[in-house]
């Protein structure tokens, strides 16, 4: 292949990899996203440039992740039609005794213990929903619940591996240990959660004056509901005891959430009604930014990334951090967090280079897309259900409460990183 038509095919690669990324984000004529991500890898086969071959490769090198989400889609489907979220919303009306700051935080525990152990999704997709339902029965204004939901769901994305999908994304098969993983990140966690809590709460105030009502019957949770609890505690600590091992998660996470979803299945019915609430087409919607990542590294840039981090990092490995995930980060509200996290983990995995700038991404991964609704797959789940129950939030008045939460979480995040590692 002669250079200009090496040239021409890399442009050709590049477009198409952006009219991708732009289809994902803006949905035109509401296509789901999973469809302009096949669409985008098909094109890349039909007109050559990645060879079919090279694209099932693709394809097959995303098993883990498809096995992870299939399970944590399954543990949440199983918890939401066993009304586990809703019991929960509504414990923490009733533990606020009228106070709606009490209740605030309480909404903010809630959705971190739900990230953490559940990934960020279950908490945008299943714990948004109740948290608006329960705070229009207590008479509350919903949008600082719905947006604690939405900005922990992303701050407290790295307290563990199994927290949000982009952490497998990032590291593949090179996933940290979780002794390993809770070294490095414990910190930066606990320093993202505790200044978004205080940030937003402060950014909240006026509308978190008003009283909320204490009189809100408690829902009982059933025999299944309870077993469904119990399911949701073994799964958690079978992903922590794989992650201990250096165990790749997917499998286990598949195993875990199956047999809680069946565990949740009453009166013997099928479990179809189960299957087909949930979002199955993000499996294709990863399997497409897969083939469009593999077609990317053809044209060299990845390797071109990974070599200029690794420059960077033999002048100062502080530095090369603090500017990796600020750049990440922008990078995310720019082309949403999982082609990045795809692209980044790929230059990862092909110049392998220190923890801390491997760690650095990761925290502009994950905690970089509360900016924007276009930030994370997660945040346009959560606007997508807002949609649903009748509330907007425009994408103004998000990046305005968004540049106000992240910038400070994101800088103490990555000081907190540098620290660790001094």
């Amino acid at each position: 292949m002669t250079l200009t038509a090496t040239t021409a095919a890399e442009g050709a690669t590049w477009a198409i990899a952006a009219l991708t990324a732009g289809g994902v984000i803006a949905r035109p004529w509401r296509w789901p996203e999973a469809i302009w991500a096949v669409l985008g890898a098909a094109v890349l086969v039909a007109f050559s440039l990645l060879p079919w071959r090279d694209a099932l490769g693709a394809i097959g090198r995303g098993t883990d992740v498809y096995l992870f989400l299939a399970g944590m889609m399954l543990l949440a489907e199983a918890a939401r039609r066993q009304g586990v979220f809703d019991w929960l919303a509504v414990l923490a009306v009733r533990r606020a005794s009228g106070s709606a700051s009490r209740l605030f935080a309480l909404v903010f525990a809630v959705g971190t213990i739900v990230t953490v152990f559940l990934s960020n999704d279950a908490t945008v997709v299943v714990l948004t929903p109740a948290v608006y339902a329960v705070a229009k029965a207590a008479g509350a204004e919903p949008l600082p619940y719905l947006f604690a939901c939405v900005f922990i769901a992303n701050a407290a994305s790295f307290v563990l591996p199994i927290s949000n999908p982009a952490n497998l994304v990032v590291f593949g098969s090179h996933l940290p240990p979780l002794s390993a993983w809770m070294a490095q990140f414990w910190v930066p966690s606990l320093l993202a959660i505790a200044t978004t809590y205080v940030v937003l709460r402060f950014a909240q105030r006026a509308l978190l004056r008003r009283p909320v009502a204490e009189a809100v019957d408690v829902p009982s949770l059933s025999a299944t509901g309870r077993l469904t609890v119990c399911g949701i505690g073994v799964a958690a600590i079978t992903l922590l005891s794989a992650s201990a091992l250096n165990i790749r998660l997917g499998l286990p996470t598949f195993l875990a959430g199956g047999l809680t979803a069946l565990a949740a299945l009453t009166e013997r019915r099928a479990p179809w009604d189960l299957l087909k609430r949930i979002s199955w087409s993000v499996l294709p919607l990863v399997a497409g930014l897969f083939v469009m990542v593999e077609g990317l590294a053809r044209t060299g840039v990845i390797v071109r990334l990974g070599q200029a981090l690794l420059g960077a990092e033999q002048y100062s490995t502080t530095a090369t951090s603090w500017a990796a995930g600020a750049l990440v980060a922008i990078a995310c509200n720019l082309m949403n967090n999982l082609p990045v996290g795809l692209i980044m983990g790929s230059a990862v995995a092909a110049v392998p280079m220190p923890r801390q700038i491997t760690g650095a991404l990761l925290i502009g991964i994950d905690l970089g897309p509360n900016l924007s609704v276009t930030g994370s797959l997660a945040t346009i789940l959560w606007l997508a259900a807002l949609r649903r129950d009748g509330q907007d939030v425009s994408a103004w008045n998000f990046l305005r409460l968004g540049a106000l939460v992240t910038a400070p979480a994101l800088l103490l995040a990555l000081a907190g990183l540098v620290m660790m590692h001094r």
